[in-house]
């Protein structure tokens, strides 16, 4: 199983703030830290991280704080991942720690299949998409009379 590191989730959850604010404005990291529930000190060296990366551009000042440097329709979840945590990669699940047994081939494709799988969701999801899916969860129509 390919796992998501905290500082992985919690650098995505940063991006996704910055675009559901869709906003000119800078967001301070506090602001960020509090409405995503990730603590302040890790946030800014994420912060700091993303920055480096191209991600997101910080503005100082008293009205400072951080913008994303791209459109949500840009950005994607892979390379975030990628960025924060380095390729995704399943077939370390799936590799045998001993001699060689019937099947390695077939389950060494599957491993591959999956990882395939994965990156392509991953490389096809845009922030702009997830910020729709939330806003379309978020409505919920009231058919009472």
């Amino acid at each position: 199983m390919v796992l998501i590191s905290q500082k992985c989730r919690y650098a995505l959850r940063a991006l996704f703030e910055l675009a559901y604010r869709n906003s000119d404005s800078p967001a301070k990291t506090a602001q960020i830290a509090s409405a995503q529930h990730i603590p302040p000190r890790f946030l800014e060296v994420i912060m700091a991280q993303l920055r480096q990366g191209g991600f997101v551009e910080s503005r100082r000042g008293k009205s400072g704080g951080y913008v994303l440097a791209r459109q949500a329709d840009t950005i994607t979840v892979g390379e975030i991942i990628e960025f924060v945590q380095g390729p995704i990669d399943v077939t370390s699940a799936g590799l045998a720690n001993g001699p060689s047994a019937k099947g390695d081939h077939a389950f060494g494709q599957l491993w591959n299949d999956v990882t395939v799988a994965m990156s392509n969701v991953y490389a096809n999801t845009t922030f702009a998409h997830l910020i729709n899916e939330e806003k379309n969860a978020a409505y919920v129509p009231n058919y009472s009379i």
